[in-house]
């Protein structure tokens, strides 16, 4: 357990977070820290063909150990953590044997982590827990990922009596900012298929995500002295706000769960003359995906009818639900199921309601189904993780490497 920690610990620390304005790869010079020394950990345990390309992508193969041909298969996780709260001076605490009751993240900020609020932590009751300070996330999404790959790669390699396959390991930067598998190199990769090891609590196994795009509403008003400004003033806040107005209420986030999906506008910018509305859709349906896209169009255009072309509409698609790419190969989920059954996991699988580096990547042509890395609440000052999760995350990737040589050797 103290190597997990450790080896956990020394990742969450290094600030990571990406920046969605950049234009580089990696988008934020100091993934680079973390890419570096992940490079000098692998070659240390003894992974073979380590390397970092000039985009920040980590990749390293754990050679066959058997003597019949195996489908080479994958793990990936990426470096970077969410900028939507702070990710630097992470100090993280481990709480052991975790008593079921409210844990004081911030005295000075009365920043409480409570089971009253988050009832899910009841479950950890006894198991040793990684917590913040409350001043900032904690980075398990997704160095809890790269924890567990690493860790289960030493423990095949100090274990060669469990045997396997060649086995392709990566780390992506920018996944964070749905840039993940922008510039990873399938073809260098290998892998018949691969597992990403980033969804969150324990049993969790997806095959399915939103359909996804961004948009940004760009609006033109007129701004005129307010005294004098019958008939003349277009005020383009006001028909920001109408346009999102127009959009069915309950479709929002908030009020949504399990395959629903929905509209979600994140920030507004803006004044009487020019105002940026952005946003996203999410759908796991494709054909509703695609109503909802022609809802915004069909506002915009009755809302330009009436106030001369005020608004223009930009929709980018971002990416798509794997499970099209998933099913025709289903097997591969199966031996994961299977992998968390063997080890004392009750599997969960479920539709994620966000996407992965594996939705992409499935697109490319590498089908890559998404495994619980094990924390709670990602992107905010109450995230957590229970080390026994994390535990259990090796045992399943050591699983899924000798279910693979043994169901599917030749």
């Amino acid at each position: 357990m103290q190597n997990i920690i450790d080896r956990f610990i020394s990742y969450v620390t290094i600030d990571t977070q990406s920046d969605p304005k950049s234009d580089t790869t990696p988008s934020t010079a100091k993934q680079w820290i973390l890419a570096n020394k992940l490079v000098e950990e692998l070659k240390d345990i003894g992974m073979q063909d380590v390397s970092v390309d000039e985009n920040g992508y980590v990749m390293a193969t754990l050679p066959s150990n058997t003597d019949h041909d195996v489908p080479v298969i994958g793990f990936i996780s990426h470096m970077d953590t969410s900028p939507d709260f702070n990710g630097t001076n992470i100090r993280p605490r481990v709480i052991e044997k975790y008593n079921g009751k409210d844990i004081v993240l911030n005295e000075k900020e009365n920043i409480i982590l409570s089971p009253r609020y988050f009832e899910d932590l009841l479950q950890y009751k006894g198991q040793t827990l990684i917590v913040t300070d409350g001043t900032s996330l904690l980075g398990a999404d997704d160095k809890a990922g790269i924890t567990e790959i690493i860790t289960a790669m030493e423990y095949l390699i100090s274990h060669p009596e469990i045997k396997h396959g060649k086995i392709r390991i990566a780390f992506t930067p920018d996944e964070e900012i749905g840039r993940g598998a922008g510039k990873f190199n399938v073809e260098k990769f290998g892998a018949e298929w691969a597992y990403t090891m980033d969804g969150s609590q324990i049993g969790e196994l997806e095959y399915e995500n939103f359909n996804a795009a961004g948009v940004t509403i760009k609006i033109k008003g007129k701004s005129v002295h307010p005294g004098y400004a019958k008939g003349k003033m277009v005020n383009s806040l006001l028909l920001a706000n109408r346009f999102a107005n127009m959009l069915p209420p309950n479709e929002v986030p908030q009020r949504t769960e399990g395959t629903e999906g929905f509209f979600h506008f994140y920030s507004i910018k803006g004044d009487v003359e020019n105002t940026v509305l952005e946003g996203i859709v999410r759908d796991h349906d494709f054909d509703k995906f695609e109503a909802r896209k022609e809802l915004l169009q069909k506002i915009a255009n009755e809302l330009n009818f009436k106030h001369g072309n005020a608004i223009t509409l930009e929709i980018k698609d971002q990416y798509y639900n794997m499970r099209e790419k998933i099913e025709p190969v289903f097997h591969i989920v199966d031996i994961a199921e299977q992998a968390m059954k063997d080890v004392g996991i009750e599997p969960f699988i479920k539709p994620i309601r966000g996407g992965t580096d594996g939705s992409q990547l499935s697109y490319m042509g590498l089908p890559c189904p998404n495994i619980f890395a094990g924390g709670h609440n990602f992107h905010g000052k109450y995230e957590y993780i229970p080390v026994q999760s994390m535990q259990k995350a090796v045992e399943v990737i050591v699983k899924i490497a000798q279910l693979t040589s043994e169901k599917y050797g030749k």
